[in-house]
């Protein structure tokens, strides 16, 4: 029992370790956002030079406020008081000259972190793998990228400029106090520690909620990011109220969260103020019966009320600038929550790049689970030959989607290996191996550019009668020339402003243009008119000539023109056919898997043409 009351009892030692442990954590993403700084030290000791020049003419204009009332009021000499007043107006000068600087050089730098910071973030997000996009969600990416990137520009910008000057303010001023009168110096001191502890309790009391803050607006955003994408989809199901109260939940607890913020602050920052006036009330007390006794002359006294006028400011800011930098270390530690991860999906050391691709892909015993414990592929092993049109066939969840995502390695294989050309997929640079596979899938991603930037887009370096030409083989041309600007009208957020089937046209021409050795397919057509899938379906087949592909089949023809098929059920091939000189996939099939014809039966559409209908499975 004395053994824990010596050392303050096991539960108070183990909480203060704790605190020091969060301490030093928040300290470190501070100094690893000032690291940004380095490529700007220049700007930086600019910066800080000068408002240390700044400090020292703000230092030095109470002892010559001194000078002027001593030795030139109390004994009429116009001179001094002349050359003194000449002496503050330089000291005014060359501290806004340093103040100015030091400002503009410190905002200089700190735009510049900014920029390198929302560089390195979105360069992350780019390399960071599938995984991490499907669990994460765009509201919190985009209110780091913005919001959080802000607050550390501050932070490397003036708030860590403004906490040190005024440290060095308070302790330059308190010093020069204590060397003019010991007593009346070490009277302002004794206000000084209840000025830091308030300042560091408010900024340990921010910084948690601050983070609850940050990610309250994630969510906020992601609501709203959400509903104005799916802006359709809410107005066609009649919920625009439910919408709007699930908006106003979210946004009433960030309104109680930012309450909270504001209530700490309403606390401590008058507090602040209080503390600096007490200064001043200590300072006229003493001083003025100092002055009294003789023990200190009237220009001191004076020269005391300035330097407690320069304390008054840094005292009363310094709540605040602490709670910025506590904000801005919450932000950091978001930003580096994203920084610090790293991609599944990575060059292995003596991965190399590949020419002359010939399109053999090799599944060996592969299995994969997006999440532990919930394999979707199970042992799955089959082989792809060079220009073979692979068709997928299987129920939702059987594994289709999951098995052609591990050719372009969107995700690797838990166990086994995928080949291309015999070479595990993991020896090959990510880069190479996708610039020789094309993906044609039916829910088509465009961007809020040009018609010609969307075909371009994974050959920027095209020239225009390569980008033409791909569209006609899509047969999309025709559509292309009928938009107001042709080739250069903007397509609008994810292609909106566009039909289903112009949008897969468009996406047809992107694969066409860079003309890839693989295909990656989803040839639903379900959501576009007869003639369009008529068009389409031609393209698709101008796409596929010569090229290994592996589709995920939507349609009968499909099925019959393809050279193997592969049927899944629960991640497993439940039955593979290749195509013979005398007998089709198709045709092996539907005599030999029940699973394939009741497939036909229920899932597979017939040709668009209506020459091609599947009616219980039969051709």
């Amino acid at each position: 029992m004395d053994g824990n009351r010596a050392g303050g009892g096991p539960g108070r030692g183990s909480a203060f370790r704790r605190r020091l442990a969060l301490f030093a954590v928040r300290s470190r993403y501070v100094w690893r956002v000032l690291l940004f700084l380095r490529p700007y030290a220049g700007l930086v000791t600019g910066a800080y030079a000068a408002v240390f020049g700044a400090i020292v003419t703000s230092l030095a204009m109470p002892g010559v406020i001194r000078g002027i009332v001593d030795e030139g009021i109390r004994q009429g000499a116009s001179e001094r008081i002349a050359s003194g007043c000449v002496l503050l107006l330089l000291l005014a000068l060359v501290g806004g000259v340093c103040t100015f600087l030091s400002g503009r050089w410190t905002e200089m730098a700190s735009q510049n972190v900014a920029f390198d910071i929302r560089n390195r973030f979105h360069a992350k997000l780019q390399a960071l793998s599938f995984s991490f996009h499907d669990a994460a969600e765009t509201g919190q990416l985009l209110t780091r990228s913005v919001s959080d990137v802000d607050r550390i520009r501050f932070l490397t910008g003036r708030a860590f400029l403004h906490l040190v000057q005024m440290l060095t303010m308070i302790l330059g001023a308190c010093v020069a106090m204590v060397v003019m009168n010991r007593t009346l110096g070490l009277l302002v001191w004794v206000t000084v520690p209840f000025l830091l502890v308030g300042a560091l309790v408010l900024g340990a009391k921010l910084r948690p909620l601050s983070m609850a803050i940050r990610d309250r607006e994630g969510i906020l955003t992601s609501r709203l990011e959400q509903n104005l994408r799916g802006a359709r989809i809410v107005k066609t199901f009649g919920r625009e109220e439910a919408e709007i109260a699930r908006f106003g939940g979210d946004n009433l607890d960030l309104l109680a969260l930012q309450r909270r913020e504001a209530g700490l602050r309403a606390v401590y920052l008058p507090l602040m103020h209080l503390l600096t006036s007490l200064a001043t009330l200590v300072v006229l007390l003493a001083g003025g019966l100092l002055v009294i006794r003789g023990s200190l002359t009237l220009g001191e006294l004076v020269a005391f009320l300035a330097y407690v006028a320069l304390l008054a400011v840094p005292g009363r800011r310094f709540g605040w600038v602490v709670a910025a930098i506590a904000q801005a270390s919450a932000s950091a530690e978001r930003i580096f929550e994203v920084l610090d991860l790293h991609s599944d999906i990575v060059d292995s050391p003596d991965a190399m790049p590949v020419a002359g691709v010939r399109g053999a892909i090799r599944f060996e015993n592969v299995s994969f689970g997006y999440s532990r414990g919930h394999p979707i592929l199970k042992g799955i092993s089959f082989a792809v030959l060079p220009g073979e049109k692979v068709a997928l066939l299987g129920a939702t969840g059987s594994g289709k989607s999951t098995v052609v995502n591990l050719v372009p390695r969107f995700y690797d294989p838990t166990e086994g290996v995928v080949r291309l050309d015999g070479i595990d997929l993991r020896r090959i640079t990510v880069k190479s191996l996708r610039s020789h596979i094309g993906v044609v899938l039916q829910d088509t991603v465009l961007f809020a550019a040009s018609v010609r930037e969307n075909i371009a887009f994974g050959r920027p370096d095209a020239a225009e009668a390569e980008i033409v030409a791909a569209a006609q083989a899509a047969h999309a041309h025709g559509f292309i020339t009928g938009l107001p600007k042709g080739y250069d009208t903007n397509v609008g957020e994810k292609g909106l402003t566009l039909s289903g089937g112009q949008r897969q046209r468009l996406a047809i021409a992107r694969a066409i243009l860079m003309d890839p050795e693989i295909l990656i397919l989803d040839d639903a057509t379900s959501s576009v008119d007869t003639e369009t899938e008529a068009l389409i379906q031609e393209a698709l087949r101008k796409l596929m000539r010569n090229r290994t592909a592996l589709i995920i089949a939507q349609r009968l023809s499909t099925v019959r023109e393809a050279d193997r098929v592969l049927v899944l059920e629960s991640g497993r091939i439940a039955a593979m056919a290749v195509r013979t000189p005398t007998e089709t996939p198709h045709e092996q099939l539907l005599r030999s898997s029940g699973l394939y014809a009741d497939i036909c039966s229920r899932q597979l559409r017939g040709d668009a043409a209506g020459g091609d209908r599947a009616s219980g499975g039969v051709p």
